[in-house]
């Protein structure tokens, strides 16, 4: 059934039949019915959009073919179910050619006749609202002007580059810190264009093991390696006509890297075990926390595999340096909050907006949703107050004094810090971090490797 009552419109000259035809029909609860005994007044009314009309065929003022054909002019949508004492083929035949979804005849099983086809079409009517509503809610999800927030420049040029991008299949490189949303632009690449309705397959680089990745990219046969006891379809596989997003590239160790190269370069995978290259056909777009170019001075990335993912570069800006989108943001995470627990709107006080504004936000967008869903939680009153804010003096400032150390020393002054603060916590580190566990015993096994 669909969620408001079905409008049926009975159209019937005979008044008997129009008062059973009624009866029948208005025995069901979600039916909605409005009778007419002439083509006019109910051509007058066809503006109410009913879902459905029962029409007989021989009116006194029109014939049932020259209101079908109305009908199917004014509204396509409606569905016609024609309603005559001829058990006629060939009329029947081509008032079904015309548009009307059944021919019955007046009989004494029309009852039934006719409730069976009104209830197989409020079975379509659901299942085409159901239909229109998800394509309507995952336009609007990945929407990326409704769902990628704010105002500031710095935004309204990562707007113009998505946009670019949904032109061609471009291989597309998202940069920029943890939490600013690379991958929400990734999705929304991929469901606004030509490939929205083929797979969006997301890969975590980091988070899996390296023992495994190869596995899970390209896949593998039965019996390829221990414990392969089952053939094992990889990530390119599934992505096949979508897009594969592979977020974190810059922690793929260098022999992976080598095969993605080839993977990119023959558009063909093979799987673990096996001598037969598939071909593959998906849109690359790869997410960085790192600066890439600077990866592949150093040597702990490929220049070739650089400039292959290349393609068209994305930066999300900081969080910090968007200004006012900070409270742009917050209001709209305050209003979703409350809509989804069902509590009223709140609003920022004048010291709150001030606080945010004030702080620098290292975890980025991630961290504002957090925090503000927090402080709406923690508010007494239609305000949410600077001291709702859960926001700490030293996570603004987590490595002070100290502006004038390599990228590598301040990601291990910042991982130290963040293993002290939550108690040598490995996993939950990783997870306030949104790293990979395996990328924090790299780095600590590297640091230790240094110091010997």
């Amino acid at each position: 059934m669909t969620e408001k009552p079905v409008k049926i419109f009975v159209v019937e000259d005979n008044e008997w039949y129009n008062k059973l035809l009624v009866y029948t029909l208005s025995l069901i609860p979600d039916y909605e019915v409005k009778s007419f005994f002439n083509a006019k007044d109910f051509l007058n009314s066809l503006n109410e959009s009913p879902d459905i009309v029962t029409l007989d065929f021989k009116l006194p003022d029109l014939t049932g073919l020259e209101v079908l054909k109305r009908i199917r002019q004014e509204n396509s949508e409606i569905q016609v179910i024609l309603v005559s004492e001829q058990d006629d083929i060939d009329t029947a035949v081509t008032l079904l050619k015309l548009g009307a979804y059944d021919y019955i005849t007046k009989s004494n099983d029309i009852k039934e006749r006719l409730l069976n086809t009104v209830q197989n079409i409020t079975k379509d009517i659901g299942l085409r609202n159901e239909i229109t509503t998800l394509r309507r809610e995952v336009q609007q999800k990945y929407s990326f002007r409704n769902t990628i927030i704010g105002d500031s420049t710095a935004i309204k040029n990562v707007y113009g580059l998505i946009e670019k991008a949904l032109e061609t299949n471009i291989t597309v490189i998202i940069s920029g810190e943890t939490g600013t949303g690379k991958e929400l632009v990734a999705k929304a690449i991929h469901y606004n264009s030509r490939r929205k309705d083929k797979p969006f397959v997301a890969v975590n680089v980091p988070a899996i093991p390296s023992e495994l990745i190869e596995s899970e990219l390209f896949g593998h046969e039965k019996g390829s390696f221990t414990g392969a006891s089952f053939r094992r379809t990889g990530r390119f596989e599934e992505a096949d006509g979508g897009t594969l997003f592979l977020d974190e590239i810059g922690e793929m160790e260098m022999n992976l890297q080598t095969k993605l190269l080839r993977v990119l370069q023959e558009k063909e995978i093979v799987r673990i075990g096996s001598n037969k290259p598939l071909k593959t056909d998906c849109r690359i777009i790869a997410a960085t926390n790192r600066n890439l170019k600077e990866e592949v001075r150093k040597g702990k990335f490929r220049e070739d595999l650089y400039y292959r993912l290349l393609g068209l570069p994305i930066e999300m800006p900081p969080l910090r340096e968007r200004g006012n989108d900070i409270l742009v943001l917050a209001g709209y995470f305050i209003e979703r909050f409350c809509r989804e627990n069902k509590l009223p709107v709140k609003r920022l006080s004048p010291g709150a907006q001030k606080k945010l504004l004030n702080y620098s936000f290292p975890g980025n967008v991630r961290e504002l949703k957090s925090i503000v869903e927090l402080a709406v939680t923690l508010s007494v009153n239609d305000e949410v107050e600077a001291s709702d804010f859960t926001i700490e003096d030293s996570d603004q400032t987590l490595i002070p004094g100290e502006s004038d150390l390599t990228m590598r020393e301040y990601e291990m002054k910042v991982l130290k810090a963040t293993l002290k603060k939550y108690n040598n916590d490995i996993t939950l580190t990783a997870r306030k971090l949104d790293i990979g566990v395996s990328t924090i015993y790299r780095l600590l096994r590297q640091e230790k490797e240094s110091g010997d």
